[in-house]
């Protein structure tokens, strides 16, 4: 398999038609009636669901089946009133130019601000409710309580993970149509790690196909349930060189890749020198900068970017792999910092934002912060300071 041409296979095997959806009768049966009843009734559809069972996939096979241009967006570049106005507002407005008619997409709105002053969410309904075109919205867990105005504009679909054996059959037609020779028991541990995660699985069978390790590797059907600790992960990177367990080996962790990213920062100097050490900071670099981004633009889809650059990315920086033992430190200094800063930094931006609004020092504004509080709570005061979402979740939890 390692000579043919590399195409991902999720895409490549995506649902095109509704007789291709396997395991979600039940979404596809209220998905056509839905359609087939439109305008009447609700306008927009909300799929929910954990990743990877096919909330996008049934999207695109309602665009087939019904003959309708699909325009879609993924919520998390749409993160506010603006961008939806100047975005989805005119889509929602304009004919399709080719097709019978027009359906709109807003993929993972999850990634969509719920405050007033950036009336990600509000401005959404809105939307949902001028529209003259059935809206499909996606979500992983709609049940948050920035929601509760959205789940009422919509009607619900709830997509559930797949039983393994459903997803075994997937896998086996997808194997045939590659002239994959693959036994059923490999089959059965794939589609049981995946955890009812179809598009996971079909990635695990792919890579074992143009991998070069033997299929027994493959038949611990525990594998994903084994916690790793971040000394054996951190062993891996460091001592290894990139192999088909190195970009999912942060995925077995259990600590945030926040603090990943510390330890992997503490602890190259003790594994790489010289050009080694430089390419590792500067792909360590490269990892900061997605970090900011998701900081600052809730891009969460750029975790995957950090996530490659600290697993393969640091693995990629030598060129032999490292025997010896490594006693790898914890960054204590460093994570005692991050924490002590992630504690303060809403509350530095608060007071400097109010004390520039009423023209007093940071300083008096400070020791006088538990008295100003109650004012702060007050939300025609947060939109006067113009408190973004994050400071104002952070006065909430004060409170």
């Amino acid at each position: 398999m390692q000579n043919q041409e590399f195409k991902n296979w999720s895409e490549k095997y995506r649902a095109q038609k509704f007789l291709d959806i396997k395991g979600q009768e039940l979404a596809v049966s209220k998905l056509k009636n839905f359609f087939a009843g439109f305008p009447k009734g609700k306008k927009s559809i909300l799929l929910h669901g954990p990743a990877g069972v096919g909330k996008t996939s049934l999207a695109h096979v309602i665009s087939n089946e019904f003959d309708l241009e699909i325009y879609e967006l993924n919520a998390s570049d749409l993160r506010n009133k603006e961008q939806l106005e100047q975005k989805l507002k005119p889509a929602s407005e304009q004919k399709s130019l080719f097709k019978k008619g027009k359906v709109l997409l807003v993929d993972e709105v999850d990634g969509l601000s719920a405050r007033k002053d950036r009336g990600g969410i509000p401005e959404l309904i809105s939307l949902i409710e001028e529209t003259q075109f059935p809206m499909i919205v996606t979500a992983n867990d709609i049940w948050d309580k920035k929601f509760a105005g959205l789940r009422k504009k919509c009607e619900l679909i709830n997509l559930t993970d797949l039983d393994y054996k459903i997803i075994s059959l997937i896998l086996k037609e997808i194997a045939q149509k590659e002239n994959f020779p693959i036994n059923d028991q490999v089959l059965v541990s794939i589609a049981v790690r995946s955890k009812g995660d179809v598009r996971a699985a079909i990635n695990d069978l792919q890579t074992l196909a143009f991998a070069e390790s033997p299929m027994s590797e493959y038949l611990n059907i525990d594998e994903r349930n084994r916690s790793q600790d971040i000394f054996n992960a951190l062993k891996i990177i460091f001592k290894n060189l990139l192999n088909k367990e190195t970009l999912r080996i942060y995925d077995t962790v259990d600590m945030p890749l926040e603090k990943i990213f510390l330890w992997v920062e503490e602890n190259i100097p003790y594994e790489y020198s010289g050009q080694e050490l430089y390419k590792a900071y500067e792909i360590l670099s490269l990892a900061d900068v997605f970090r900011g981004r998701i900081r600052r633009q809730r891009h969460w889809r750029f975790l995957l970017y950090q996530n490659i650059f600290l697993s393969a990315g640091i693995a990629l920086s030598k060129k032999n792999p490292k025997s010896g033992f490594t006693h790898y430190q914890k960054p204590t200094r460093i994570l005692k910092i991050w924490i002590n800063n992630n504690k303060n930094k809403h509350k530095k931006t608060v007071i400097t934002k109010y004390a520039k609004r009423i023209h007093c020092s940071k300083k008096k504004a400070n020791k006088e912060f538990n008295i100003i509080k109650p004012v702060l709570i007050n939300p025609k005061v947060q939109k006067e300071l113009n408190l973004s979402e994050q400071e104002i979740e952070w006065l909430e939890k004060i409170q």
